[in-house]
C-alpha cells in the first residue's frame, strides 16, 4: 500500500515490519492513514486487541481499493496524454516532410481553397473582413475540434453566396406582354400592372420596384403567374411556401452556436438560385402563424420593405446582404390574416376568378394537352369539342380557379385511356350529350327559381377565400313571443345586420303593407342554409330586409335578382367588398340583375367586356329601392303564380305522355 500512496516514505514500511506488538503496529498504521477522525477514535477504544486489528483491515482494504482506482485513472490519462503526443508528433513529422516535397498537407490545402472562394466572390468589405477573420480562427484548430466543422460550413455558405453574380433584366415590352399572354389568360390587371413595372426599369434601371402582393382565390394562377413575370424578365424564379410556417428561424435562420443550424429560407432561396437578384415568391404568406417559437410575419417586415431589405441580416450569417434588387412578390387568399403593418409594406393586385368563355379558352389552350400528355392520350384519340367544354364548366365545376376544371378534363381522358388500353383504337369525339357517361349526371343546376318560388327567400351573394357564391336567404314565421332567432353559423356581424333589417322592416311595415299585429305574438326565424360553413361581415344585410319584406308582405323576391349590400337603421345602403367575385359567381347562377351599392359600381368596371355586356347592374343608395326591385308587385305575383301553375301542368302532361 505504501507504493501506491506518494506521500508516505519507504522508511515508514521498515518500521512497520520491525514492530513486534500487535497494539503498537495498528496505532502506528492508524496514525499514518488518512482516516475519518472518528475512525480513529473507534480504534483507540476499542482494547480487544484483535477486535482492533480487524477493523483496521477492514479501513486498509478500503483505503486500498480507492488507491488501485486512482492509479487505473491515472494509467489511463497518462496513456490518453502520450496517445495524443504521439499523434501530435507524428502530424509535425508529416507536416515537416510534406514541407520538403513541396507539398501540402489536408488542413492548409482546405484553408487555401476556402481563402480562393472568399476572395473569388465578391463580397462586400465588411463581409469579406468577417469571412478572413473566420479562416483565421480556423487554421488555428485543429481538424478533429468540434468548432473546426462549424466553422468551416459558415465560410463555405458565405463563398457560396451569389454576392455580386446578378441576371441581367431583359427589358422588352411587347415580348413580356406576348409571355404573360401565352401563358395566362385575362388577368389583365395584373399584366398592365407589371408592363408598367418593366416600364419604369427601362426608363430607370436603378429604380426600385414595389412588394407585390397578389390576392385572389385558389387556382387562378398566382403562383403560375411568378414563373411567368420571371421569364418575361429573364431572371430566375424562387418560390417558397409559407403555409403553417410558425418558427422566426425558419425565415432569418439559427446561430451557429446551435447544432445543425442552418441559414434561413430566404437565403437558402437566393444560394439556391445562384443570383442576387431572382424573382422571389412568397407563396401563402396569410398561412403564417406563431407560437412560443416567435412570430414569423415580423421578421418579413424588413424582408419586404424596400428601405430596410437592402441590409438583410441573417441569424446564421450575421452580416447584412441586399435584398434590395430582388423582385418579392407574394401570394394569399385573404387579407384579414395579415397583420396591418406587414401588408401595408405591399401593393396588393386584386386576381378575381376566371368568367366561363375565360375558363373554356383555358382549357382549350393548355388544360387538355396537359392533360392528354399526362394520361398517355393523343388528339387523334380524344377531342373535347368547345360546347363540351362549356358544359363540364358549367354543370361540373363552380369554382373561381381552375383546379376542379382540369381533374374533370382528367377524369375524361382517363375512361379513354382504359378503352385504348382495352384495345379500342378510334377516335372519341366528345359533346355536351356524351358528357354523363363519364362524369356521371350533372352536379349542379340552376336552382335559384326555385328556392325562391316561395316568400320568404331572397337571394344574396358572398365573398370566401375560394371565390364567390350564391347566398340564399330565408325567413318564416311562428306563433311566439316576438323573438328572433337566427341559425346558420353566423358571425356576430351577420346577427346584428339581422338585427338592423327587421327593425327597418317593422319600421316601415305600413308602406309595406304589413300589419303591426304581425310583430305580437309571432316568432321569425332568419336561416342561412349551409349552415356547417361559417358566414361573416355585413353584407347581406340589404338580402335579409328582402326576405323579411317578402315574408311579411306575401311577395315573393324576383329569381332573376341577387344583391348584396349593407343595410343602417335609417335605411342607407353602405358598400361592401368583393364585388367582382360576387358578380362572377352570380353569372355562374344564370343571374343577369346584380343590386349592389352605387359606391361599389366602379369595382364592376374590373370585369371584362362581355361579362359586362351580359349583365344588368341597378345601384342603390336606399332599402326602398331594392324591395321595389327586387320584390314582385301584385299583378306580377298573379302572373308568376300562373306561370308556375302552367308550367307544372305542362311537367304532368309530359310525364303521362
Amino acid at each position: 500500500m505504501a507504493a501506491l500512496v506518494s506521500y508516505l516514505p519507504e522508511e515508514l514500511r521498515v518500521l512497520a515490519v520491525n514492530i513486534d506488538d500487535p497494539a503498537r503496529l495498528a496505532d502506528f498504521i492508524a496514525f499514518h492513514l488518512t482516516l475519518r477522525l472518528t475512525e480513529k477514535q473507534a480504534l483507540l477504544e476499542d482494547l480487544d486487541v484483535k477486535r482492533r486489528l480487524e477493523r483496521l483491515t477492514v479501513l486498509l482494504s478500503r483505503e486500498l481499493q480507492i488507491l488501485e482506482l486512482g492509479r487505473k485513472i491515472q494509467d489511463q490519462v497518462q496513456i490518453e496524454i502520450g496517445k495524443t503526443q504521439r499523434e501530435h508528433y507524428l502530424r509535425e513529422q508529416i507536416r515537416a516532410m510534406q514541407k520538403e516535397l513541396g507539398e501540402r498537407d489536408e488542413r492548409e490545402s482546405e484553408t487555401a481553397d476556402l481563402r480562393a472562394r472568399i476572395e473569388a466572390a465578391q463580397m462586400p468589405e465588411e463581409v469579406l473582413r468577417e469571412a478572413l477573420r473566420e479562416l483565421e480562427r480556423m487554421s488555428r484548430m485543429y481538424p478533429a475540434a468540434a468548432d473546426y466543422g462549424v466553422s468551416r460550413t459558415y465560410l463555405e455558405w458565405l463563398a457560396s453566396m451569389p454576392w455580386s453574380v446578378a441576371t441581367e433584366d431583359r427589358i422588352d415590352i411587347g415580348l413580356a406582354r406576348q409571355i404573360l399572354d401565352e401563358d395566362h389568360c385575362g388577368l389583365n390587371k395584373v399584366k398592365d400592372r407589371m408592363l408598367e413595372i418593366l416600364s419604369v426599369r427601362k426608363l430607370k434601371p436603378d429604380a426600385r420596384g414595389p412588394i407585390l402582393c397578389f390576392l385572389g382565390p385558389p387556382g387562378v394562377g398566382k403562383s403560375s403567374l411568378g414563373q411567368s413575370i420571371a421569364r418575361a424578365l429573364g431572371r430566375k424564379f424562387i418560390r417558397i411556401s409559407l403555409g403553417g410556417v410558425r418558427d422566426e428561424a425558419d425565415l432569418r435562420g439559427h446561430r451557429r452556436t446551435y447544432i445543425g443550424a442552418l441559414p434561413g429560407r430566404i437565403i437558402q432561396g437566393i444560394r439556391r438560385a445562384g443570383s442576387c437578384n431572382p424573382v422571389f415568391m412568397l407563396d401563402e404568406i396569410d398561412k403564417l402563424g406563431q407560437d412560443f417559437r416567435g412570430d414569423p410575419a415580423a421578421a418579413l417586415l424588413e424582408v419586404l420593405d424596400p428601405q430596410l431589405n437592402g441590409a438583410f441580416v441573417d441569424h446564421y450569417l450575421d452580416v447584412p446582404f441586399d435584398l434590395s434588387r430582388v423582385m418579392f412578390i407574394t401570394t394569399a387568399n385573404l387579407l384579414g390574416p395579415i397583420p396591418d403593418p406587414l401588408c401595408d409594406r405591399m401593393e396588393v393586385v386584386e386576381l378575381r376568378g376566371y368568367t366561363e368563355e375565360e375558363k373554356v379558352e383555358i382549357a382549350r389552350r393548355h388544360l387538355l394537352g396537359r392533360q392528354l400528355g399526362e394520361h398517355g392520350l393523343s388528339g387523334r384519340q380524344l377531342r373535347l369539342s368547345r360546347p363540351a367544354l362549356t358544359e363540364i364548366v358549367r354543370s361540373y365545376t363552380r369554382e373561381a380557379g381552375l383546379r376542379n376544371l382540369e381533374r374533370e378534363i382528367g377524369a375524361v381522358c382517363r375512361k379513354v385511356a382504359r378503352r385504348v388500353a382495352e384495345g379500342e383504337s378510334s377516335l372519341v369525339a366528345l359533346k355536351p350529350g356524351d358528357l354523363p357517361a363519364f362524369l356521371g349526371p350533372p352536379r349542379y343546376v340552376q336552382e335559384v327559381r326555385e328556392r325562391v318560388r316561395a316568400p320568404g327567400v331572397a337571394t344574396g351573394m358572398a365573398a370566401t377565400s375560394s371565390g364567390g357564391e350564391i347566398m340564399f336567404v330565408e325567413a318564416t314565421q311562428m306563433k311566439g313571443q316576438g323573438r328572433l332567432i337566427l341559425t346558420g353559423h353566423l358571425s356576430e356581424v351577420t346577427r346584428e345586420s339581422a338585427q338592423a333589417a327587421l327593425s327597418y322592416v317593422r319600421t316601415h311595415a305600413r308602406t309595406l303593407g304589413i300589419e303591426d299585429e304581425t310583430f305580437d305574438d309571432k316568432d321569425i326565424h332568419i336561416h342561412f342554409p349551409a349552415g356547417a360553413v361559417p358566414k361573416d361581415g355585413p353584407s347581406a344585410g340589404i338580402t335579409i330586409a328582402t326576405a323579411l319584406a317578402s315574408l311579411l308582405s306575401g311577395r315573393p323576391a324576383r329569381s332573376d335578382v341577387a344583391m348584396t349590400g349593407e343595410i343602417t337603421l335609417r335605411g342607407k345602403v353602405l358598400p361592401v367588398g368583393g364585388i367582382p367575385e360576387k358578380i362572377l359567381a352570380a353569372q355562374r347562377a344564370g343571374i343577369r340583375t346584380i343590386i349592389l351599392p352605387r359606391r361599389n359600381l366602379a369595382d364592376a368596371e374590373d370585369l371584362p367586356a362581355n361579362v359586362r355586356k351580359r349583365m344588368r347592374f341597378t345601384p342603390v343608395e336606399d332599402v326602398g329601392k331594392v324591395l321595389d326591385l327586387a320584390l314582385l308587385s301584385d299583378g306580377k305575383k298573379r302572373k308568376a303564380e300562373a306561370d308556375e301553375r302552367k308550367k307544372v301542368s305542362d311537367n304532368r302532361k309530359k310525364r303521362k305522355g
